[in-house]
């Protein structure tokens, strides 16, 4: 099968002075079904990773593949539509709006990746089902636990049927239990046939990944 993504070379360097190379020849493949974790510590690369696999960012070298398309010199409305039909993002803020409901911030989503309004509804209560908040359609983000608060980020995600969850420190402002939880969900997705990259600090974070890499100094590396 074509890979969700293939990275051929890829760098990123940020003009100076001082010229910063963040990620250099970068060769990564990601195939559909995929459980993959980045694993690196602050300054290492990562967040560089990250916006160059989430299309927010260029890369200055090398060729980007989603899907067996390559992206890296579409235009910005290209790249935005690209993005937006084919990748879900979950961040360690949960950027939900506090006065709508869990419904309604699934929902929401929908409206800027061009989703018919006939099919919001019903695909953002499958994506709610799917993370187990069925029972919480119509509650408020404040009336939520943190890790509940995060399944809803996972189901607005979910909600644009992507090729590819990316995660960003999805952890990060849970406690011990309520990160286990989004784990736990992780893992769930990813039997089902998801295709997941987690970006992480945390080595037990990245433990729960099929697969492991890591980078360090803008360098990729198996472990």
């Amino acid at each position: 099968m074509t890979p969700v993504v293939e990275l051929i070379g890829v760098g990123r360097t940020y003009p100076g002075p001082p010229e910063v190379s963040a990620v250099r020849e970068v060769n990564l493949v990601i195939e559909p079904g995929d459980y993959l974790s980045i694993v690196g510590p602050s300054g290492s690369g990562k967040s560089t990773l990250l916006h160059l696999l989430g299309l927010l960012d260029r890369p200055t070298a090398g060729q980007y593949l989603l899907d067996g398309r390559d992206v890296a010199g579409l235009g910005q409305g290209a790249r935005a539509a690209a993005r937006g039909g084919r990748i879900g993002f979950v961040f360690q803020a949960f950027h939900l709006l506090g006065r709508r409901s869990v419904l309604d911030n699934v929902m929401l989503s929908m409206l800027y990746q061009g989703v018919p309004r006939s099919q919001r509804r019903p695909r953002a209560l499958a994506a709610l089902d799917r993370v187990g908040l069925s029972a919480r359609t119509d509650f408020l983000p404040t009336q939520l636990s943190g890790g509940e608060r995060q399944r809803v980020a996972i189901a607005r995600a979910l909600s644009g049927e992507p090729s590819l969850l990316l995660a960003d420190e999805p952890t990060g402002n849970l406690d011990q239990a309520n990160a286990a939880g989004v784990m736990d969900l992780f893992d769930e997705l990813h039997r089902s046939g998801l295709t997941l990259a987690v970006i992480t600090h945390d080595e037990d974070v990245s433990r729960r990944a099929q697969r492991r890499v890591r980078i360090s100094d803008g360098e990729l590396s198996a472990l």
